[in-house]
C-alpha cells in the first residue's frame, strides 16, 4: 500500500461520523487559509519586502513538496489550494480589515468547531498522535473531491 493510502486510511478512522466529516469539509481547507493570512502577515526583513515575498509563500514551497512527493494530483491539488488562498489573502488585504485579525479569529473559530466535531466522534484528533496529520488533513479533503470526478491519487 503507497504511503499516502496508509496516512489517508489512519486519517479516516478518527473520521467517520457524518458531522465530523461535513466540520472538516468546512475546516481544513479555512485553517490552511488561515494559517497562510497569519504567516502572511509576520513582519518581513528588507530582502523579502524588495521581492514582495511573504512568509506564507516561502511556508507554501515546502508543503507543495511534501504533498507532490505523496501523490501528484494531491500536490497539483494543494498547488490550486494554496494558489486561491493566497489570493484571497491578497483581496482581504485591501480590505478595512487586518488580514492578521480575521485569520486569528477564523482560525480560533475553525480549530473550536474541528475540537467539536471530534468531540461528537467520540475520538481524539489525529494529530495528537503524529503531528505530521496536520499535513495530512487538507491530502484528505481533497482525495473527497479527486474521487467524486473519478481522478485517482
Amino acid at each position: 500500500m503507497r504511503r499516502i493510502e496508509l496516512l489517508l486510511n489512519e486519517y479516516g478512522h478518527s473520521h467517520t461520523n457524518k458531522l465530523n466529516i461535513f466540520i472538516h469539509a468546512v475546516a481544513v481547507p479555512a485553517i490552511y487559509f488561515v494559517t497562510l493570512g497569519l504567516l502572511w502577515s509576520v513582519p518581513r526583513p528588507e530582502v523579502l519586502l524588495h521581492f514582495d515575498v511573504t512568509w506564507a509563500h516561502i511556508a507554501v514551497v515546502p508543503m507543495l513538496y511534501y504533498y507532490f512527493r505523496l501523490s501528484g494530483p494531491i500536490g497539483a491539488a494543494m498547488t490550486l489550494l494554496s494558489v486561491v488562498a493566497l489570493y484571497g489573502i491578497m483581496l482581504l488585504e485591501g480590505t478595512r480589515y487586518e488580514v492578521w485579525e480575521v485569520c486569528l479569529t477564523l482560525f480560533v473559530v475553525m480549530w473550536i468547531l474541528q475540537f467539536i466535531g471530534h468531540k461528537i466522534e467520540g475520538k481524539s484528533p489525529s494529530f495528537f498522535k503524529d503531528v505530521q496529520f496536520l499535513l495530512v488533513g487538507p491530502a484528505w479533503w481533497w482525495v473527497h473531491w479527486l474521487k467524486r470526478m473519478n481522478i485517482p491519487y
